[in-house]
């Protein structure tokens, strides 16, 4: 890979530790992807739909982290919904494997199961 592809990741906050060991898997010696990670580490206190839609602008695609947690993740439901008003490639990644309920925010972008060929492939895309 020549240069790395900025990528926003939507993820509710009890999903922290997963957000964690998703995007740490760019730096994985193995791994056929690397991307340069723009989601929030921490959340905003002011002003924060203004701040996440310029980091969302910046990226090349959005990537939302979806579990049992996002369908009260008002946060993360908004950033999604941001991601489809920027016009940005989207997709949905399960982090559990008996939760599969796309949420509505997603509108037609696709939800896969969370494997390397597939962030790589989206990655790819972008």
């Amino acid at each position: 890979m020549t240069d790395k592809k900025t990528i926003f990741v939507a993820f509710a906050m009890e999903d922290e530790s997963s957000r964690n060991l998703f995007t740490g898997q760019r730096i994985h010696p193995d791994s056929p992807f690397e991307f340069i990670d723009l989601s929030v580490k921490e959340q905003y206190v002011t002003d924060w739909q203004t701040r996440v839609r310029t980091r969302i602008r910046r990226s090349q695609g959005v990537i939302a982290l979806i579990s049992k947690s996002t369908p009260r993740a008002t946060g993360q439901l908004w950033e999604i919904t941001c991601a489809r008003e920027e016009n940005k490639p989207l997709l949905g990644i399960w982090l559990d494997e008996d939760y599969r309920v796309k949420p509505p925010a997603m509108g037609s972008a696709p939800c896969k199961k969370w494997t390397w060929d597939n962030v790589a492939n989206f990655i790819d895309s972008v």
